[in-house]
């Protein structure tokens, strides 16, 4: 364990290395909050794991869940105990409007801009794979019941004998 203790936020230290995890694994959708937590630990920003560093993977950082009382959308719950970073265009509960998505450059170590740089240029850039997305999946699926036919003349059609 390092015993040189860095000033940073906790929200930070979480981005960073759930960053790092999406950075070095490419093509994994999201992540555990055990692999995020094992990660924070291992890269010791701060110089020892700190214990508000679960609450905020768990609820803090998390864009798609209740304040409580962090308002950060750093990430985005994918499922049960599955995090991945958060990307403009994700939804978000509406609480949590103009939060802090990304460190500032200026709070973090210099050892990490980098990251910053491949966050803003390459995984912003991304977008979601519509194999993987359940509801992008289903583009065009019905378009073979109304070929031919104007939407609302299908609809009107189906309504035909309603009350």
């Amino acid at each position: 364990m390092s015993s040189t203790k860095t000033a940073i936020r906790v929200a930070d230290e979480v981005w960073i290395a759930a960053a790092l995890l999406q950075r070095e694994h490419p093509h994994k959708k999201d992540f555990s909050v055990e692999e995020i937590l094992a990660r924070a630990e291992e890269e010791e920003v701060f110089g020892e794991l700190r214990p508000g560093v679960y609450v905020h993977i768990i609820q803090h950082c998390v864009a798609n869940r209740p304040p409580n009382p962090g308002r950060y959308r750093m990430l985005f719950e994918t499922g049960k105990s599955r995090r991945r970073l958060f990307r403009p265009g994700d939804s978000y509960n509406p609480a949590r409007e103009d939060s802090k998505i990304a460190p500032a450059r200026e709070d973090i170590p210099p050892k990490y801009h980098a990251l910053l740089d491949w966050y803003n240029a390459e995984y912003v850039q991304r977008k979601p794979n519509a194999q993987t997305d359940p509801l992008l999946s289903l583009r065009g699926s019905g378009k073979k019941i109304w070929a031919g036919e104007h939407a609302d003349e299908y609809v009107r059609r189906l309504r035909e004998g309603w009350e």
